[in-house]
């Protein structure tokens, strides 16, 4: 459990290790809890909610989980008495942003292991607060990062580290939509507190795939507009820097009527160009789930990316370059595996921070229209795994350190 967490007792290897899912909604209902419970050796044991609606859906889907009304009811499972229940193995934060930092703090104190959704916090710095903490106690704790895990990105990975492109020089990727209208909700909101915005959502993903592929940023420069009326930002260009001389262009919106390609990767040798979203969201979405009897996170062979130079792919350029299956369920197995000893913390919360600077100073950026200058990175940061194929292990940086016009 390298990054975190490198002194806890591995749980024992016998029975399942049960998990405690905080929140029910988008996050919990869709992702966490069909993963938990298609995960050899974890069993989705409580859910802390106290929507009528969202436990009754809860029940059909898991027959026999239990409930409860707030998360502090599950810090005391460990209390004696004859009706009092077997203590959790792992703690899941599935809840609202501004609610990740205060829950995660509290069960770190009760001693229990985290899973936290992405963003960990709003902030680096509490980002690293808590990865200090978990520390301290010696207990695991992972940040949901499973976008390292869509088909398009491991088979990105897989040609990058097998250097099918060569030196990549240019990494394009657009994580886009069209919704012209506000869906409404804290996701959405301009208010601060919420911690909501693209940025915080998509943004986190397309940036910590950036730092996965090809390391710590050096330089930050954004563009970030709202579009849509009482909305946060919702439209913003984000460019990194890296260490290593990559340039990133990143690109997350709502209001595309257009969508571009996923991906589109230069290379001195070749290119690689992407179009469609990995299917597994909407799968989950569906109501599909993750088995052992059948493909998972496939898709056919018309959507497949091509690989080329010197003509574009919607002209017939390129090969076709098969997908790798998308694998969100190998994220919960690492977890286990962690927790047992067996293995390493999937996405630790010193890359979830490393991401953050990254936000931080794009936040800045856009609002100043500067170019930021992150610290140089920290050794540390760059622990923990990620998937196969990938050209980096992680990333990082220390945060701010200047800026340049």
């Amino acid at each position: 459990m390298t990054g975190n967490a490198t002194h806890e007792t591995p749980r024992p290897s016998g029975n399942p290790l049960r998990v405690g899912l905080v929140g029910y909604g988008l996050a919990g209902s869709v992702f966490h809890a069909p993963l938990i419970a298609a995960t050899d050796g974890l069993a989705l044991d409580t859910i802390v909610t106290s929507d009528e609606g969202r436990r009754a859906q809860a029940r059909a889907e898991f027959p026999g989980v239990r409930f409860a009304a707030s998360p502090q009811e599950l810090w005391g499972r460990a209390a004696d008495g004859p009706d009092a229940l077997d203590p959790l193995d792992l703690i899941v934060i599935a809840s609202p942003n501004k609610t990740h930092v205060p829950i995660a703090t509290a069960a770190l104190e009760a001693g229990l292991p985290v899973v936290v959704d992405k963003p960990i916090a709003g902030t680096a710095a509490e980002a690293r607060g808590l990865a200090a903490l978990a520390e301290r106690r010696g207990l695991l704790l992972s940040v949901f990062q499973n976008r390292r895990w869509d088909n398009d990105f491991r088979t990105l990975a897989r040609l990058v580290a097998d250097g099918e492109l060569g030196d990549v020089q240019r990494f394009e990727s657009r994580f886009e939509r069209w919704r012209p209208q506000p869906k409404g909700g804290w996701r959405e909101s301009g208010d601060p507190q919420e911690i909501g915005g693209l940025l915080y959502d998509l943004g986190s993903h397309v940036v910590d795939q950036a730092l996965t592929l090809f390391g710590p940023a050096a330089l930050v420069y954004a563009e970030s507009d709202v579009r849509r009326p009482g909305a946060a930002d919702d439209d913003t260009f984000l460019a990194i820097t890296h260490v290593n001389g990559v340039r990133s262009h990143l690109y997350v919106s709502a209001t595309t009527a257009q969508l571009g390609p996923r991906f589109r990767v230069l290379g001195r040798r070749a290119g690689y160009v992407k179009y469609g979203l990995d299917p597994q969201e909407a799968a989950l979405r569906a109501g599909e789930r993750p088995t052992a009897d059948r493909p998972w996170g496939e898709e056919p062979e018309e959507l497949w990316g091509r690989i080329g130079s010197g003509e574009s792919p919607l002209t017939g350029g390129g090969t076709p370059v098969r997908t790798l299956p998308g694998d969100y369920p190998a994220y919960y197995a690492a977890v286990a595996d962690a927790l047992r000893g067996k293995g390493e913390n999937p996405v630790t919360a010193l890359q979830a921070a490393a991401a953050l600077d990254v936000l931080e100073a794009a936040h800045r950026s856009a609002r100043e229209g500067v170019t930021v200058k992150l610290a140089a990175p920290s050794g540390s940061a760059s622990s923990g795994s990620a998937p196969s194929g990938s050209a980096s292990s992680g990333a990082a940086s220390s945060g701010v350190e200047g800026q340049s016009a």
